[in-house]
């Protein structure tokens, strides 16, 4: 008796790791595909009516379209550094591009999601920018889990397409084809191939390859702009358009690969971006999808972003989901899905039960944001059900808006809404732990004054 009921417990759990992740024994592969600096609006499948993108659209065809997901942050790096370790920028350590104390790095404590996955077992690659840890600092890719690292350590590096060199885990490689003022080796085109030349390598056990492609951030420059080339458009708008479409076709490129080697049924293919679109491809191209700010600014528009799951036989195919999630949750969805314990104290949640179809029991009450640069010295934001407060100080007024019936942000209603204004303020009283490298402003009446005094 006590036999048969151990086998039926046995049967229990393989039947269950079954309907999860099908008849592999493998734990799945991952991707992770971080395009650096395109807006919601740049898509076909999020409206985007101006740049086909049919390899992105049947990504969201053919998989999951989330309706409600947010970039870690309005700018490069704290975005980077959210994904990696599952802490949003009240409490990671990376909160803008630069500090008063110049670039923080990475620190040796951090646990990333790299780290958690090797220790699932995975082959773990980056291609692309990394943007937190320079070499000869604790935070490079290779002290933080990554086997390999192959494109940009530095986010200033990142902005020459046609560098002389590229760093592969600390080292430099040459690009002999762009030296001497040569423009022969587009960097973009370098970084895909080594994105699917470690997928190809790693066919037979499970990976997550990190995908931080660079394009369309600027420099705007492209080897061609066609098929924009005649669009009465300026060049850097019909330069930007051609990137959006690189990037779309090096998607069918991963796609493409990953059936020809049979491993499309057991990978999981994430596609978003690290932050909103910038402002001369907002009227031109509906970047920003009719909502309010660009880059660096935490109104809508500067951290709303795509964010699309592609597994076939796991996702059910044309799913929307209005789950409210972020890049936050990258980590804790990985190591669930790896089976391996997450860090403790992270501010993510596993997506993995709505990706599966199942009930997600464990949901965000808010999420939240602040950064140290953009329109403002500093700026909070939280997106609480409905609602989405703003402001400009520690102690400033709170704009607030309902993103239901205003999703541009245009009616501020604080005042029409005292209640849920207090709410707001005491999340985020409680959501930002200060950091030595960052000031926020405090209250802003006496910032002028401050100001007013010096001038005279």
């Amino acid at each position: 008796m006590k036999h048969s009921v151990l086998r039926f417990c046995i049967l229990a759990v393989v039947l269950t790791a079954i309907a999860a992740f099908g008849t592999d024994s493998r734990k799945p592969n991952m991707i992770f595909i971080m395009v650096d600096d395109a807006g919601l609006g740049d898509f076909g499948c999020y409206g985007g009516k101006h740049i086909p993108t049919p390899n992105v659209d049947r990504l969201a065809k053919e998989g999951m379209l989330f309706s409600n997901a947010y970039s870690g942050s309005a700018v490069c790096a704290p975005t980077r550094a959210t994904l990696m370790t599952g802490r949003h920028t009240g409490h990671n350590q990376r909160r803008a591009n630069s500090s008063k104390d110049g670039l923080i790095h990475l620190a040796d404590d951090e646990i990333t999601v790299a780290e958690a996955l090797k220790k699932a077992g995975y082959a773990t690659g980056g291609f692309g920018k990394w943007g937190l840890g320079n070499p000869n600092t604790s935070g490079v890719p290779e002290k933080q889990g990554f086997d390999v690292f192959f494109g940009y350590y530095d986010q200033k590096h990142a902005h020459d397409y046609y560098t002389d060199h590229l760093i592969r885990n600390s080292e430099r490689v040459p690009l002999p084809g762009n030296a001497d003022g040569k423009r022969t080796q587009y960097s973009h085109d370098l970084v895909a191939d080594e994105t699917l030349k470690f997928i190809e390598q790693n066919k037979d056990k499970p990976y997550f390859a990190y995908a931080a492609w660079t394009l369309p951030h600027g420099k705007y420059e492209i080897p061609s702009n066609a098929p924009f080339d005649k669009k009465p458009w300026p060049e850097q708008v019909r330069n930007y358009a051609a990137m959006i479409a690189r990037i779309d076709t090096d998607v069918g490129r991963l796609v493409a690969k990953l059936k020809e080697l049979k491993l499309d049924k057991n990978t999981l293919v994430f596609f978003t971006s690290d932050n909103g679109a910038n402002a001369p491809f907002v009227e031109p191209l509906g970047s920003s999808a009719g909502l309010r700010g660009i880059k660096r600014d935490l109104h809508e528009g500067g951290i709303r972003a795509p964010f699309i799951a592609w597994w076939p036989g796991k996702i059910r195919a044309g799913t929307r989901s209005d789950l409210l999630t972020s890049h936050v949750d990258f980590l804790q969805t990985a190591a669930d899905i790896a089976k391996v314990e997450a860090p403790k104290n992270v501010d993510g949640i596993s997506i993995l039960p709505t990706l599966l179809g199942k009930p997600q029991s464990v949901k965000h009450d808010f999420l939240y944001w602040e950064i140290y640069e953009g329109p403002s010295p500093f700026q909070q934001a939280v997106r609480y059900i409905n609602w989405k407060g703003y402001r400009t100080a520690l102690k400033g007024p709170l704009e607030l808006y309902n993103l239901e019936s205003d999703p541009a942000e245009s009616k501020d209603i604080s005042k029409e809404h005292p209640e849920i204004v207090k709410q707001i303020e005491g999340i985020m009283a409680q959501e930002h732990i200060s950091s030595p490298h960052w000031i926020p402003t405090v209250d802003p009446q006496k910032t002028a004054a401050k100001k007013k005094a010096k001038k005279s």
